[in-house]
């Protein structure tokens, strides 16, 4: 025995710390955790009668980037000066980083705890062995390093050259040398060619999912196993088909890394992905793939398209009634154009530039709004295609039927495979065996299921069938008066917005647009693909200027009051009478001087007002000698002749009608309390009695 060990370490317990790296080494090294758990019978013979085995850190890396509960516990048990020593198989096991290794010893110092392993006894109150120690730990640090470099400078190397082997996508296969082949299911391989036409044709990858989607198609998966399953499918699904350089055929390898990111004190690893220039190998044409690697290229630059930027145009069709989103350009800074939607249903589209605000807090380079710059491109575009209108509407129905005939075939695929599983089921519950309905009796359940199934496609495939032939393609003749009416069709509210948007983006590539302050214009400038380049100057609207449908009798109602009342006034009046906008809003002094601008409505003048005569019920009782109850009995009664636009809303009265006979008649009654003469009533029955 060591004469290291004093009699008050063994009046304290021991720890063999037990430790595996990886749970590759925990099912696999196993002599390796034999060789550890003996150590025990070696600190016994040492003199430890009391021996705790932590084991729980089997799998864990000790490099420092993961917490190890057992060296945690350890540690803490040795603070607790509980411990006479800490063994393990090699000291490399407590840890293989400074910050670790430098606690465990300097703990162990303080509290006088030996370490030991296979070969020796150490106390790190003496300096000879705190050197040694300190030299081991470095030299462990340094062993995982190497280790680490070396294994990595090998796996760069063979994926440089193509060689390396790694997990293949689904639609792939690894034949017998280890290369990748198409996977010989034809419905997986027609389900990711599917995936990359939609693409092609509707320009996103969410517009792909939407369709898949819509028309309720499953799309293959792998498994961790490594085995195929049909699932429905997700955007994370359908973007990594679309972007995985496997499909273009090229073989790809470090496409992300991992990255150290401190929070709340805790460094945990996580996975980004590297921009292209900084993959370890890109090999185009490595292996057959399901489109061409030029095909692929232009897949990845439609996808980054759709991403919103201020700085690149954004080709995808998004939702919202801006037609020009994603392609106005500022002349100023070079920076896209934002839509905003305003309004109560959000129909109110403006543009504008967000440089200016972003860059020094300064009012935006350029903003207007989007109501006559959206119908002035429109016109333009359909000035471009009326020749081609004809079979633009003969390829609008080639695509739906298409989009019919795709959705048939990847249905009559599924229909073929729900099929085989039916027919294996059959097979499987022919074998067994009758008597044992402990088994017959779940494997007809799931042939019942399977022939559910199969039932299900077929009734699918009659309806998709149906709506097939009701799709059919157009005739020359058919299309023939529908295409010189291609306008009326643009303008109908019933007109696909995303569809006007994805015409829009195949014709324009963008628009440069300017405001010219001295004429109060928007300057556009259009650039088309064809490289042709159509200017524009349209009038910029003023606030408040939208040309909406008003109904004509609040504009005949603001006609009126405006004779009395100024702006404010008629907007509150209208408001008490719950008259909304055209936009559905509340009216406001704005939209009152507005709507009197678009009407040629003249704006309320006291001077104007006493000239002409105009005056409101109180006024004009004033102006009479009466008070405005008997004014306003007189106007109910036809004595006097006044307006009331508003039902809730003042009386304008004129003194020309104070001087009329009628009037004049009924102010004399009043001044002798002759307000209602006494009329004998035709109903009365007459009492004639008789006096014979």
């Amino acid at each position: 025995m060591s004469d290291k060990i004093k009699p008050h370490h063994l009046s304290r317990k021991a720890i063999l710390y037990v430790r595996q790296s990886s749970s590759y080494q925990v099912m696999n090294n196993l002599e390796s955790q034999k060789l550890q758990y003996a150590m025990e019978s070696h600190l016994r013979s040492l003199g430890w009668n009391e021996v705790e085995i932590i084991d729980e850190d089997l799998g864990r890396s000790a490099g420092g980037s993961v917490t190890r509960t057992g060296f945690e516990r350890m540690v803490a048990q040795v603070c607790l000066g509980e411990v006479g020593a800490v063994s393990a198989r090699e000291v490399s096991r407590f840890a293989r980083n400074s910050r670790e290794w430098q606690q465990l010893v300097e703990v162990c110092r303080i509290v006088d705890t030996l370490l030991i392993d296979q070969e020796m006894v150490y106390s790190p109150r003496l300096g000879n062995d705190r050197l040694l120690l300190g030299l081991k730990g470095t030299l462990n640090e340094y062993e995982l390093d190497l280790l680490r470099q070396r294994a990595s400078e090998a796996r760069v190397e063979k994926a440089r050259r193509g060689e390396l082997g790694f997990h293949c996508p689904v639609g792939f296969v690894k034949d017998e040398d280890g290369k990748w082949q198409k996977d010989p299911d034809e419905r997986i391989r027609r389900a990711i060619e599917l995936a990359y036409a939609k693409l092609f044709e509707l320009g996103s990858a969410r517009q792909v999912l939407l369709w898949f989607m819509e028309n309720d198609l499953s799309i293959p998966a792998r498994t961790i196993g490594g085995d195929v399953h049909w699932r429905r499918p997700t955007y994370s699904s359908i973007y990594h088909i679309l972007t995985n350089p496997a499909y273009g055929g090229a073989f790809a390898y470090g496409k992300t890394e991992r990255v150290t990111v401190i929070h709340d004190g805790i460094s945990t690893q996580r996975t980004r992905r590297r921009p292209r220039d900084r993959w370890v190998a890109l090999i185009p044409e490595a292996h057959e793939g399901y489109v061409s690697w030029e095909s692929f290229e232009r897949v990845q630059k439609m996808i980054a398209s759709n991403n919103l930027s201020d700085y690149e145009p954004s080709g995808a069709a998004r939702r919202g009634s801006g037609l020009l989103t994603g392609l106005l350009r500022c002349r100023r800074c070079s920076r896209m154009l934002r839509v905003t939607y305003k309004g109560a249903d959000g129909e109110i589209v403006r543009y504008a530039c967000p440089g200016g605000r972003e860059d020094s807090k300064e009012p935006r380079c350029v903003a207007f709004s989007g109501g006559n710059v959206d119908p002035a491109v429109a016109r333009q575009l359909l000035l471009a295609v009326q020749p081609a209108a004809l079979e633009a509407a003969i390829m609008a129905t080639q695509q739906q039927a298409n989009a019919h005939s795709d959705v048939l075939e990847a249905l009559r695929r599924d229909l073929e495979a729900a099929r085989y599983r039916a027919h294996r089921a059959e097979r499987q519950y022919e074998a067994s065996d009758p008597d044992n309905r402990l088994v017959t009796q779940e494997l007809e359940r799931r042939w019942n299921a399977a022939l559910e199934a199969v039932r299900g496609i077929e009734s699918r495939i009659a309806d998709e069938t149906t709506n097939a032939e009701s799709a059919a393609v157009g005739t020359m003749e058919e299309f023939r008066d529908l295409a010189s009416d291609l306008e009326s069709l643009w303008n109908d509210p019933c007109a696909d917005e995303r569809t006007k948007k994805r015409l829009i983006r195949a014709l324009i590539r963008e628009i440069i647009v300017d405001i010219d302050e001295q004429t109060s214009e928007v300057v556009l400038l259009i650039h088309w693909k064809g490289g042709v380049h159509t200017p524009l100057r349209l009038p910029r609207r003023r606030p408040g200027d939208r040309r909406v449908n008003i109904a004509k009798d609040v504009i005949e109602s603001v006609r009126g009051l405006s004779r009395i009342c100024d702006d404010q006034k008629i907007a509150a009046v209208l408001n008490r009478a719950k008259l909304l906008t055209g936009n559905g809003n509340y009216w406001t002094r704005t939209t009152i001087t507005s709507l009197r601008h678009r009407n040629d409505i003249e704006c309320h003048s006291e001077q104007l007002q006493q000239d002409q005569g105009w005056m409101n019920l109180t006024d004009a009782a004033k102006r009479i000698g009466v008070s405005r109850r008997t004014l306003q009995h007189a106007i109910e009664d036809g004595y006097i002749t006044a307006e009331r636009p508003i039902p809730c809303g003042p009386w304008i009265l004129n003194e020309q009608n104070l001087k009329s006979e009628s009037a004049l008649r009924f102010l004399e009654r009043v001044r002798t309390n002759k307000m209602h003469g006494v009329v004998p009533s035709p109903l009365q029955a007459v009492l004639d009695l008789s006096t014979t």
